[in-house]
């Protein structure tokens, strides 16, 4: 233990005085991502800056004539007092004097918000099962149970290389869609890809032996080749059809088989899966055609072995992005956290596979065992260049070695980010749900690094939800709080208010200050002089996805400057999202949020399991002498 603690704490010492990597991350083109939209004081004209761009100044062209130049310290939005809807604005880049770069024209939106039209699957039926629903064990469907799609949640990439995100959409059969502990036969999952007009460009039928809940199929979009375009990458199975409508096998596999346990087989675990092949498939982001599949690891194996015997645990995914090379972006499959935990590292070249390196841990007080969450983390924790894994209470170095383990155990929500500003590197704020780890710990912030426990508060049950969030400018760096812990605490676990902000599960970016923002259906901001929320923003007739973790469709900086934007589902109606954007002009000037490396693939996991919400790789409110400006490799479609 002395050693390993030793060897630690040299790390960091050397990784903080460490210079940058040589190469550059790999980093998708985007284009101006111009958002034009009506807003209380005019027309709101805003534009993404790259973070290679950090002395680039603007003009803004109105009906085809320059109309405001925009110098290279000024934020890239603007305000028309004059505009009405009939104009027309354009955005150009200005270096040397020359205007080198056009964004597209865009006429104003009427609304801070449009919608993306949807293609909803038509509805379902089960094959005969007995279901878990409503605290109510084994309800019958002989004929099988009935089921409409809804909206679950998504992910962006740019899948067709043009410089604008598109969306992936993860279509939820319900009711027929579950929790791993429950029992029932599933509606087929379906995942669509869409162009933000609604274009549809492909639909993956999931097939018989892929259960539909929240803990079985993770989406992965990214460009991992480098070819200008991202890829899909997921968990399939005999029965998966890709975008061609073409079956996903390996080894002469039966597409027709079916593994689930029937309800004549066993009525009590009708639904789940114990045996089948499982497959690693990248699909092609342009049209969903399969690219290459290899078997599934992190595999099953014996379903005894994870927890339970009859593949609740054994069927907890999760999966991420990381550059463990600090160039190039890799794949994570993560399976079990309860107990036995394995975690599996994969690269693309475009054509194949390849795995990198597998941790697998299936005894108490070894390696990840019984260290994860219904979520994961990246970043760069020891800043040597490359990325580390945060598998909740534990850590993964970029080569598979396990960094530590807090042996906290289990937990629903986690963050990861600069959430002590006074301390160097990382920290983790993550609450805990086993009863041996919340009465002492319900709510505690590590170390990301070591995993030396900074601060921890007990909680008074299960906690099953908790945030980091700059809220309060008057306590420097993140405040924390949760469901079942008592108040507001600050970054170093002082207790700074009796009352907490009731909602704890999406930050945001909207107002144009440098603090956060909280999501719940709506917007809201943290008055910390009353200690109570103030609704922010109204979005009357959305919904939250995810159920009572009342979270976004996506949250992520799609367009625009650097705030976020919110994706959301729209009540009563499942043939449509709701992409919201920000017309509050800001002073701030910063590149897209999507050019910091922990931010990026942060929205890449955001839809895994239990969603979280992306966290940036420093303290947005240490001002902007303090911001990094980060160099990428920007790869074009080739």
């Amino acid at each position: 233990m002395f050693y390993r603690n030793f060897f630690l704490a040299l790390l960091m010492l050397l990784s903080f005085g460490a210079s940058e990597v040589s190469a550059q991350r790999q980093a998708e083109w985007l284009d101006r991502g111009l958002y034009v939209a009506r807003s209380e004081d005019g027309i709101f004209v805003s534009w993404r800056l790259r973070s290679n761009e950090k002395n680039a100044a603007f003009n803004v062209y109105k009906n085809g004539k320059l109309w405001k130049k925009v110098s290279a310290k000024a934020a890239t939005n603007v305000i028309d007092a004059g505009g009405s809807m009939k104009d027309l604005y354009q955005v150009r880049k200005v270096e040397n004097g020359q205007e080198v770069d056009f964004s597209y024209e865009m006429r104003p939106q009427m609304m801070d918000y449009f919608e993306i039209p949807l293609q909803r699957p038509q509805p379902g039926k089960t094959p005969p099962c007995a279901v878990f629903r409503n605290d109510k064990h084994g309800i019958d469907f002989p004929d099988g149970d009935p089921y409409k799609y809804e909206p679950g949640e998504g992910a962006v990439g740019d899948l067709d290389g043009d410089g604008e995100y598109d969306i992936v959409v993860k279509w939820n059969p319900t009711p027929a869609s579950y929790d791993n502990g429950r029992i029932g036969m599933s509606g087929e999952q379906i995942i669509d890809a869409y162009k933000m007009d609604g274009t549809l460009l492909w639909r993956i039928h999931m097939g018989q032996n892929i259960r539909a809940g929240e803990h079985y199929t993770m989406i992965l979009v990214y460009d991992f080749d480098g070819d200008g375009k991202s890829e899909v990458v997921m968990r399939t199975a005999p029965g998966t059809r890709d975008g061609k409508g073409k079956y996903v096998l390996l080894n002469g596999d039966d597409p027709k088989a079916d593994y689930r346990i029937t309800m004549e087989e066993n009525r009590k675990r009708n639904g789940f899966m114990k045996t089948g092949p499982e497959y690693l498939t990248v699909f092609r982001g342009i049209d969903g055609a399969e690219i290459c599949s290899c078997p599934y690891t992190p595999e099953r194996g014996d379903v005894n072995t994870w927890g339970d015997n009859y593949g609740n645990r054994a069927d907890r995914f999760l999966a991420a992005v990381a550059y463990l090379d600090g160039v190039h972006p890799s794949i994570i499959n993560a399976r079990g956290y309860y107990m036995k935990s394995a975690v599996a590292a994969y690269y693309f070249d475009g054509k194949t596979l390849t795995k990198q390196w597998e941790v697998m841990s299936d005894k108490p007080g070894e390696g990840i065992w019984g260290a994860g969450n219904h979520n994961i983390s990246v970043g760069d924790i020891d800043f040597d260049g490359k990325d580390e894994i945060v598998h909740a209470n534990c850590a993964i170095d970029d080569d598979g070695r396990v960094m530590y383990n807090t042996n906290l155990l289990h937990g629903d929500a986690m963050h990861l980010g600069v959430l002590d500003p006074t301390r160097k590197g990382l920290q983790v704020l993550e609450v805990h749900e086993e009863p041996e780890t919340w009465p002492t710990a319900g709510m505690e912030m590590h170390d990301a690094l070591t995993g030396e426990v900074l601060w921890k508060v007990p909680a008074t049950d299960d906690n099953g939800k908790g945030i980091a969030a700059d809220i309060d400018p008057t306590s420097k760096g993140h405040e924390c709080w949760s469901y079942f812990s008592d108040g507001l605490y600050n970054c170093k676990g002082k207790k700074i208010s009796d009352t907490k902000p009731k909602h704890m599960s999406f930050r945001t970016y909207w107002d144009g200050d440098l603090l956060d923002e909280l999501y719940a259906k709506n917007l809201y901001k943290w008055d910390w002089d009353k200690n109570e929320l103030k609704l922010l923003k109204d979005m009357t007739g959305c919904e939250q996805s995810n159920g009572t973790k009342m979270v976004p469709f996506l949250q992520a900086d799609l367009f625009g400057d650097w705030r976020e934007e919110i994706i959301s589902r729209v009540k009563g109606r499942a043939d449509v999202l709701r992409v919201y954007s920000t017309t509050i002009p800001t002073d701030y000037r910063l590149y897209t949020l999507m050019d910091d490396p922990q931010y990026r693939v942060s929205v890449a996991w955001q839809n895994i399991s239990y969603n979280q919400p992306p966290h940036l790789s420093f303290w947005l409110a240490g001002g902007e002498k303090t911001w990094p400006w980060p160099v990428h490799n920007i790869i074009r479609k080739k």
